[in-house]
């Protein structure tokens, strides 16, 4: 199960790349495991040197009674001391953001969110974007790729 926040490859450039642990309760692991979660305009900040994410929704479980989660809360990431203290430097620097890219469940079943370190696109890069990922496509249909 991979759920890949697709937007985000438009709208920033990515310079460096993170996994992290979630902490989840309860059946957010269950509604995961099904691939029910959305990156709308989820992103990470800091709070008391510790990394959060917010606006990430995990459906609710669909078997979960009285003790399903609530889908839109804030969750803490886990990261090392050492790159926590890298991006937080690197965030107080302008234009730069923490956007989650990727959820996943690793092989020892635990769930893990692969964040990126990102500097917003200008209008005229988004373009650029869109006209390489067209000539590419036109290439492999040309020559059969």
């Amino acid at each position: 199960m991979e759920l890949s926040n697709r937007k985000a490859y438009h709208e920033y450039f990515f310079e460096q790349k993170y996994i992290a642990g979630i902490v989840l309760q309860g059946t957010e692991i269950k509604s995961l495991r099904t691939g029910k979660a959305s990156f709308n305009d989820s992103y990470c900040y800091f709070h008391k040197s510790e990394l959060y994410i917010k606006s990430l929704h995990i459906s609710e479980y669909a078997f979960g009674t009285y003790t399903n989660h609530e889908p839109m809360q804030e969750r803490k990431l886990l990261l090392n001391r050492k790159e926590l203290k890298k991006l937080e430097a690197k965030i107080k620097e302008k234009g730069y953001s923490i956007i989650p890219l990727k959820i996943f469940i690793n092989e020892k079943g635990l769930a893990k969110l692969e964040i990126g370190l990102g500097k917003g696109k200008k209008n005229y890069d988004k373009r650029e974007t869109i006209k390489q990922r067209e000539n590419d496509r036109d290439i492999k249909r040309k020559y059969g790729i």
